[in-house]
């Protein structure tokens, strides 16, 4: 066109934060309300977690979501929308290192994505990965473990199996995670997680090197 007029707009609720927080709930066998969520963009995820064991309802622009039971194994493939976004990957695969029996997550979207494997290996998860194809045998437990944070969504689910574990995990690299989440520490923390940031001076890092 010629020219472009001004608008009001809102920017949609971002599902993927939204959907990370509802991977903590299910995680930890937390029971949280999401507000300011337009539901049916959170379906794909809602259904596959309602799949692995957790109760998730709907209301007009918020999200409740518990668990209290075992978490079932699934099998995932993430899709290009609608189908399940690949930024919920990580969570999902470090949600399923719980889960009662043998998860198959399936990367359809970016190769290399399962680089953050070996920091749930660390944890005590028991996952093979051939290609983009991850194989989850659920363990009954998670261990704390120093952590790092390969990217962004890897980096949130570092915190959620952090949770999850019995003990105190570190997780390095952070800057990564708070690109992508506004006050993920204060939000937990408000929700009842023992989580803090933690500054480490530049020269402690040089020593360590």
């Amino acid at each position: 066109v010629k020219s472009l007029h001004g608008c009001n707009y809102s920017i949609i609720p971002d599902q993927i934060e939204a959907g990370s927080y509802m991977v903590a709930a299910a995680i930890t066998k937390g029971d949280i309300t999401l507000h300011n969520v337009i539901p049916k963009h959170m379906e794909p995820i809602t259904a596959k977690l309602r799949a692995a064991g957790c109760t998730v309802e709907e209301f007009d622009d918020a999200l409740r979501i518990s668990r209290t039971g075992e978490l079932r194994p699934l099998k995932l493939k993430t899709m290009p929308h609608p189908g399940f976004p690949t930024d919920m990957q990580p969570l999902m695969t470090a949600l399923l290192t719980l889960a009662n029996g043998t998860s198959i997550v399936t990367e359809g979207i970016w190769e290399n994505r399962f680089r953050y494997v070996d920091e749930l290996i660390r944890m005590g998860a028991n996952i093979q990965v051939d290609g983009q194809v991850a194989v989850i045998e659920g363990v009954s437990a998670l261990h704390p473990a120093p952590l790092r944070a390969t990217d962004l969504r890897a980096g949130a689910a570092m915190v959620m199996a952090a949770l999850a574990a019995d003990g105190t995990s570190e997780v390095d690299e952070t800057i990564h995670i708070e690109r992508g989440y506004e006050n993920i520490v204060e939000k937990l923390q408000l929700l009842g997680a023992d989580i803090r940031r933690v500054e480490i001076p530049a020269n402690a890092v040089s020593r360590a090197m």
